[in-house]
């Protein structure tokens, strides 16, 4: 055995052989390693898992969730990364097992877009492609990466202006089998998606687009022969077996299923311009065409509404017009106002989802301002209308008992009228009431002449509470003092004192100031001579009986001319009654 001795100051020398022994033991030990190295990891990625071990050999085993993957190979290669790959991955390299290696396959897209602009999925070996680089929030710091091979290399990228939102560049030629394109800014934490570049050294190729496939999508088969478009018939295998035979050179899948991934291949038929021979026949090299799961996919309804139910919490909104081909961005918590072809996306800071559905807008032609005021009138009418119905329902429940009108007079026969017919109640006589009017309460209420205060046929005074001028009370009428059909003066009691006669005031008629002859029911004439000591000249005489026309009716009288008159009255005085 050989044991190296290093020798140190002073002559002395060290045994280095257990360290050697512990590196070894250390080497030995596997270790899984990610090629090309991702922070995230998204839906369709493309990398390798490396088993990096000391000891002999390519063989170890590969487990996913402590599960075997029934692989041998030292590279496990996850071509089109779904939810499924997600977990812990370990390799086993001579019974030792490596630590864990943990993955969380994101089911959305990065933040940025990494597209070809010009080129194809499979090229020519030494060929070339110009890819474009978009982010909508500015490319300032970003750069791009390539991985061929086993090595990872930087692309600079140089942006004209900080806020330019994409950029067109050409990478070196393809000189290797495959080549992964993608790109991040500074920190590596937010990054765009891959795009994989293969290269064949065959006169054709098959192209698959788009790539990677994506189940519920449209996935497209071309067999493409360089120099020529001039091809007749194309044949397409799966696994090896005849998958379809077609005119011309395309084949198309609706809705992929992950079921339809495989190794493809096609065989396909064509002349060159001008060829007048028999075709020529080519067959390409094999793709593998692994159908991923789709990411999540936003939703947006006909009013321009986006909703994302599978969605983290922390996404926005943002919107895109189709413009032409291609699809405008209108901006940050922008929403559709024009008429126009639309989609939606949810989006974070690192991720996304995929565009909805593209729907056509047609805005209303009331504007936001129009409908605000429609708004507000259809309120104040609304509220208009409540207090109508309320005021109707509270005036009829005020109005629920019986209520009395005016009844005009009217003639019938002897002078009389017509009677008031009583109401259903007790012959009671509601009172006046002059506060449910809303009016502030006087003097002078009204009180019900209710039958039970009758005494004998005879109405109590009525009395004014609040009448300016004497008690403000009233006399009874009372039967004993009625003299057949006569009626007494109703006097105040605190006016007109016993037996004296204000000016203002009329005495009682009695039947000593009738002529003789005279019927009860019928007046004369007040005569002057008939009145009181100290009454003024204006006051009426008597009409006696001589006045009347022979053959008038006792209830009748006539006209007061001037013969009738007493000496000093002046003709102006006294009308027909």
């Amino acid at each position: 055995m050989f044991v190296h001795l290093w020798r140190m100051g002073g002559g002395k020398h060290l045994l280095l052989l257990p360290a050697i022994v512990l590196l070894v033991r250390c080497q030995d030990i596997p270790q899984v390693s990610m090629l090309p190295s991702l922070k995230d990891i998204f839906v369709g990625d493309r990398f390798y898992l490396h088993c990096d071990s000391s000891s002999s050999g390519d063989t170890v085993e590969w487990y996913l969730n402590e599960k075997s993957l029934s692989q041998t190979n030292k590279t496990l290669r996850i071509a089109a990364a779904g939810p499924d790959d997600s977990g812990s991955y370990k390799c086993e390299s001579n019974g030792k097992k490596s630590s864990n290696l943990d993955i969380i396959v994101l089911e959305y897209l990065p933040i940025a877009s990494l597209l070809t602009e010009t080129g194809q999925p499979v090229m020519n070996f030494g060929g070339s492609v110009i890819l474009k680089i978009e982010k909508e929030d500015g490319l300032q710091g970003w750069n791009c990466w390539v991985f061929r091979g086993e090595k990872t290399n930087k692309i600079k990228i140089k942006i004209n202006q900080q806020d330019d939102t994409s950029l067109s560049f050409q990478p070196n030629n393809l000189r290797v089998p495959e080549t992964i394109f993608w790109c991040t800014d500074e920190t590596q934490a937010l990054r765009s998606n891959q795009v994989t570049v293969r290269t064949s050294d065959k006169r054709g190729a098959l192209e698959i687009y788009p790539l990677p496939a994506v189940a519920g999508q449209s996935l497209g088969l071309r067999c493409l022969v360089w120099g020529t478009d001039k091809v007749s018939e194309t044949i397409f295998y799966r696994n090896n077996t005849l998958l379809v035979s077609v005119n011309g050179a395309t084949h198309n899948i609706n809705d992929v299923e992950k079921s339809q991934g495989g190794i493809y291949s096609c065989e396909a038929s064509y002349k060159y311009r001008d060829q007048t021979t028999s075709p020529h026949k080519l067959v390409s090299d094999t793709q593998e065409v692994s159908v991923q799961v789709s990411p999540i996919k936003a939703e947006l309804s006909e009013n321009m509404l986006c909703s994302c139910p599978l969605c983290i919490s922390d996404m926005t909104y943002r919107y895109y017009k189709k413009e032409g081909e291609s699809w405008t961005a209108l901006g940050h918590e922008k929403k559709p106002e024009t008429s126009g072809t639309y989609q939606c996306r949810a989006v974070s800071d690192k991720m996304r989802t995929l565009p909805s559905m593209s729907v056509y807008y047609q805005p209303s032609s009331l504007n936001a301002g129009m409908w605000i005021a429609l708004i507000l009138c259809l309120l104040v009418l609304g509220v208009l209308m409540v207090a109508i119905a309320a005021y109707y329902l509270r005036k009829k429940k005020n109005n629920t008992g019986q209520t009395y009108e005016e009844v005009g007079l009217r003639l019938q026969g002897d002078d009389k009228y017509d009677t008031l017919q009583p109401c259903e109640r007790e012959t009671e006589y509601d009172t006046l009431n002059p506060g449910a009017s809303g009016g502030q309460e006087i003097g002078g209420e009204y009180e019900a002449l209710n039958k039970k205060e009758m005494k004998d046929g005879v109405y109590d005074t009525l009395e004014a509470t609040g009448a300016e001028g004497g008690d403000g009370g009233y006399e009874a009428l009372k039967k004993d003092k009625i003299d057949g059909a006569e009626y007494q003066t109703l006097k105040t009691k605190s006016s007109v004192k016993k037996n004296e006669t204000d000016g203002g005031e009329y005495q009682t008629l009695d039947k000593s100031t009738l002529k003789e002859g005279t019927d009860k029911g019928e007046y004369q004439t007040l005569d002057k001579s008939a009145l009181k000591e100290g009454t003024d000249k204006g006051e009426y005489q008597t009409l006696d009986k001589s006045a009347l026309k022979e053959g008038t009716d006792k209830g009748e009288y006539q006209t007061l001319d001037k013969s009738t008159l007493k000496e000093g009255t002046d003709e102006g005085e006294y009308q027909t009654l």
